[in-house]
């Protein structure tokens, strides 16, 4: 008997800021895929350097949207906007996707088909070396909600979402200028199991001196601001309000003796009003 091909219409949304070394392979990735996608968004963030001819090599391929420099969150939740599939993918324009990416994602959700969220294993790639990841940072799939509590365990590049449950989340808080996927998936897992390809799909490329990571040092800060507004969550259960609280505490105490250390007062008071709000909660 021959099994019925699943299809499933998917758009694939790439923000990028000044990226036009990287975009062209972000893009080529995509092109190559063995399970086709239906458009390819690029959300340009205002870049300043070669982004529009690295976008123009690709013609008609290719959906490009220029704006101000409005941030990440900003051109995902645009490019999410102007999909018309009921089905997205995210790409960062210095990450890449394995040619059977997507391909690898449909089979998970055509056995899986209430899924809203499948994501997969990555290859790490560091100054050109590929390196290994530190357990801590150990994918898998299923209810990870704990698991993701202490730090982001799901890349935007690595995941196929459902558009109308993105949005019913809220897209990604254009407030947050890091940690903004950690809130996200944060969100998500609260509320949903998550589907999990257990083989490489993307090459996740960091040590480039823009990233995002390397900018932001507190990442600890925007991860307590996210777990507190996590608490306030309607379907939020009192055994996952205890994690939290617990998380938010230790988190808050490192952060309050660095600020402490280094005489940072600028976002002392905020955290420390957090802290002091769960705390009790905790003993």
């Amino acid at each position: 008997m021959i099994r019925q091909r699943f299809e499933l219409e998917i758009d694939a949304v790439i923000p990028t800021y000044n990226r036009a070394e990287t975009l062209s392979r972000a893009i080529s990735s995509i092109v190559a895929q063995t399970y086709p996608v239906k458009n390819i968004w690029v959300i340009d963030d205002g870049s300043t350097d070669m982004t529009f001819e690295a976008v123009a090599e690709f013609e008609d391929q290719v959906q490009y949207v220029k704006t101000a420099n409005l941030g990440v969150s900003h051109a995902r939740n645009l490019g999410v906007g102007l999909s018309t599939s009921k089905w997205v993918a995210f790409l960062d324009s210095d990450d890449e996707w394995l040619p059977q990416k997507l391909e690898k994602q449909v089979e998970i959700l055509r056995e899986n088909p209430d899924l809203k969220l499948i994501h997969g294993e990555e290859i790490w790639i560091r100054n050109g070396v590929r390196v290994n990841q530190h357990k801590k940072h150990t994918k898998s799939g299923g209810n990870i909600f704990e698991k993701s509590l202490a730090l982001c365990l799901i890349s935007p590049s690595a995941t196929l979402i459902r558009k109308e449950t993105l949005l019913s989340l809220g897209g990604f808080r254009e407030d947050y200028p890091v940690c903004e996927d950690y809130d996200m998936w944060l969100k998500f897992c609260s509320q949903y199991p998550v589907g999990f390809v257990s083989t490489p799909i993307i090459k996740k490329y960091g040590g480039h001196n823009d990233q995002l990571s390397r900018k932001y040092f507190a990442m600890d800060y925007w991860r307590v601001k996210s777990l507190n507004s996590c608490l306030h969550l309607p379907h939020i259960t009192n055994s996952m309000k205890r994690k939290i609280q617990r998380l938010i505490v230790a988190k808050s105490e490192i952060l309050l003796n660095g600020y402490q250390k280094h005489n940072n007062t600028r976002d002392m008071d905020e955290i420390e009003k957090i802290y002091k709000s769960v705390a009790f909660l905790t003993r």
